[in-house]
């Protein structure tokens, strides 16, 4: 009985990593999606950010200084 449970722990365990691996290969920034030049223009610019600074994630100022960095500004409110 005992073996029989290890083994399904090691089948759960083998299709999990199996899922994973799979998972790794999707690039979660594109997701088979056509984007605007606008779009794909502050995608590589956060980027370029994150390399350049050495953070995975940007906190929300880090995101607005990129998005001031490309010209961006507040316009009146309605």
């Amino acid at each position: 009985m005992a073996a029989k449970c290890v083994t399904r722990a090691n089948e759960r365990a083998g299709s999990v990593a199996g899922r994973q691996s799979r998972r790794r290969l999707i690039d979660p920034t594109t997701c088979e999606r056509d984007y605007s030049a606008d779009e794909m223009e502050f995608m590589q610019a956060l980027e370029s950010y994150k390399r350049s600074t050495g953070r995975l994630f940007p906190t929300c100022s880090e995101v607005l200084e990129v998005v001031r960095s490309l010209g961006y500004v507040r316009t009146a409110s309605a």
